[in-house]
Order: C-alpha cells, then structure tokens, then sequence
C-alpha cells in the first residue's frame, strides 16, 4: 500500500527494525546507529520501497517495535519522509526530536514536521 509519511502523524504503526541501536551503516560503516531504525512493512514510500521509520525511546537494540508516529523528517533532497516512532509516553519537542536524528540527518536538508 502506497503510504504518505504525512499522513501517518498521529497514527500507531508497527515497525520492523533492520538497523538497530548500535549497528553500522552497510555502505557507510562509519555510521553508528544510535536510534533503532527500521520499516513499516506492506507500506511504499515515493523511493519505491518501505517507508522508514526511527523509533524513539528504546535505549537497546529491539527487532520490531509499535508506537505511536509523533513527526515524520521531511527531507528537501530525497524523495521520501522518515517517520519518527515513539513507543512510550515520552514528550518529545521538535528540538529533541531533531537531535535524535541528527547522526544522519546532518547529511540531509531535512526538516521536522510535527503532529
């Protein structure tokens, strides 16, 4: 199913993790994982694959989680939006949320678009 990250904000997901916290980039091994980071499964993004996802609030590796979409990372140089999961009662601001993905996001002009 064809999926619009916007649209998602508000919504619960689930989400499988194929980069967990802690795990190196395949094709950037200098890229440390420090979030969990993974897919919605049976969704499509604009890039033709799953729509990804960081989840928030797991400070260990998990294989799957299911939370709640708080904010989605807009990027203006990639065709697709990140999802932003949080998984408990956490309030999360836009500056929090923005420094959580900050350890790949620096390499993007994204931008956070909240709930």
């Amino acid at each position: 199913m064809r999926l619009e990250p916007a649209a998602c904000i508000g919504r619960t997901v689930e989400v499988e993790v194929d980069r967990p916290l802690g795990s190196r980039h395949p094709a950037h091994p200098d890229l440390v994982y420090e979030l969990n980071y993974g897919f919605v499964p049976d969704t499509m993004a604009a890039d033709g694959e799953p729509v990804d996802a960081y989840i928030i609030d797991f400070g260990e590796p998990v294989k799957q989680a299911e939370g709640r979409v708080v904010a989605v990372v807009r990027r203006r140089d990639d065709v697709e939006g990140k999802l932003v999961v949080r998984c408990g009662d956490q309030l999360l601001t836009t500056a929090a949320i923005e420094a959580a993905v900050h350890f790949v996001e620096q390499y993007f002009d994204s931008k956070v678009l909240r709930e």
